[in-house]
């Protein structure tokens, strides 16, 4: 097998299972703010600096993510992990910007997640990680849409850099924003967010106080988003964000 094609291959099998690595990440930042703090290394007067920086990156990412999919139709942009999906190909919006937004949004939201750790090796370990991850997941898609579309996609890609902007020439959407497509497709990101926010929080507070958490913006934030989170999930089973094409 080619180096391409194992690459591709790897790529396909980690598009499959890309959900898990959140949940990886989470454990082990948790286990480093966690060691951290029994070894006396945490310092608990910097995490309101590390939890704001750390908020705004998280925040910025969910925004990317909500422009990218409000812009786009039906089967593509997808949280899918079963097999690839592109009725068509995607070029206007964030997409005029870089080829993957999906997976900027996803690092700037998951980076966030290694801040509050305080730890600079664990924050270049996920960098590192996500890169090596992600490229992998990059290089399937783009085979699939190369075989699918052919020199349209090759026209477009040497001309829109894979994952950092290097300009901004931004090119109207083809579609009108749907606030439905997002709210369906997005309705979990706030709430995880601050979910995620509040179990950092908690563990620092019972390891060096041994009290839990029942009180602070992370607290009723994590209420707040995850009453909307259920409203939405509702809402979604009821057909209400049904949006032809979108």
């Amino acid at each position: 097998m080619s180096l391409q094609s194992e690459l591709v291959s790897q790529g396909n099998f980690l598009f499959k299972h890309r959900s898990n690595l959140p949940l990886l990440l989470l454990m082990l930042g948790i286990a480093v703010m966690g060691y951290s703090i029994y070894n006396g290394f945490f310092l608990d007067y910097l995490q309101p600096r590390y939890e704001i920086l750390s908020l705004i990156i998280g925040l910025l990412g969910l925004f990317i993510r909500i422009v990218t999919v409000g812009y786009t139709p039906v089967n593509t942009s997808g949280r899918n992990t079963k097999v690839q999906l592109a009725d068509e190909l995607n070029t206007t919006g964030m997409y005029s910007l870089v080829r993957h937004p999906l997976y900027l949004g996803n690092y700037l939201m998951w980076l966030s997640i290694a801040i509050l750790t305080q730890h600079i090796w664990f924050i270049l370990l996920f960098i590192t990680c996500y890169w090596l991850y992600y490229e992998r997941i990059m290089i399937a898609e783009e085979s699939f849409l190369i075989s699918k579309f052919g020199e349209i996609y090759a026209d477009w890609a040497n001309k829109v850099p894979s994952f950092i902007p290097r300009k901004f020439r931004w090119t109207k959407p083809k579609y009108p924003f749907s606030f439905k497509k997002v709210l369906k497709k997005e309705k979990n990101g706030l709430f995880a967010l601050f979910l995620i926010f509040y179990l950092f929080k908690g563990v620092e507070t019972f390891l060096l106080d041994g009290e839990v958490v029942l009180g602070g913006w992370q607290y009723y934030g994590m209420i707040i988003t995850g009453i909307i989170y259920l409203i939405l999930k509702v809402l979604k089973y009821r057909g209400f964000f049904d949006e032809k094409g979108r």
